[in-house]
């Protein structure tokens, strides 16, 4: 497996691995299948983007990305971090080697906290936060998805060392 920096380019292999995950619903935050050119701008070329990587296997297909954004409600020096995987049978270790790489492109962003907003029922995306080291610092209580159902948002952080 490889990381490497994601470009515009790669917008339709991330839209492979994100859409359906968004489309049976149950985990991401976001509730509608978003074509190439939106997933370029939220991921990877928007002027609020600061790193998107891409994990590839030995035959360049990609397993998943992990981007890297500032959201104008966070704090200055803080980033919003967002993970996608394919879906099973996914390889051992892709999201450690995504994080390993947006660490240190946070670094040299001057980045003192990623901030990870979580839906309550994605028991999964919580157990990955946290086995990295994020703790729970706030909760928006039932926030509600588009078909009404609400659901809480756990606000999770991971500090950098200065």
């Amino acid at each position: 497996m490889s990381v490497r920096q994601a470009t515009a380019a790669d917008a339709s292999p991330m839209g492979a691995i994100l859409n359906p995950i968004i489309a049976p619903g149950g985990t991401t935050a976001i509730e509608r299948h978003l074509s190439d050119a939106e997933i370029a701008e939220w991921f990877v070329t928007g002027e609020h983007c600061l790193a998107c990587s891409v994990a590839e296997d030995d035959t360049g297909r990609m397993l998943g990305f992990q981007a890297l954004v500032h959201q104008a409600e966070l704090p200055e020096h803080w980033a919003d971090i967002a993970t996608f995987a394919c879906s099973p049978p996914r390889p051992s270790g892709v999201g450690v080697a995504l994080f390993e790489a947006t660490l240190q492109q946070a670094a040299d962003a001057g980045i003192q906290c990623i901030n990870a907003t979580i839906r309550a029922d994605n028991a999964k995306g919580l157990a990955y936060y946290t086995r990295l080291g994020f703790e729970t610092y706030d909760v928006s209580p039932g926030v509600p998805l588009k078909d009404g159902t609400l659901v809480d948002r756990l606000h999770k952080r991971f500090l950098l060392q200065p």
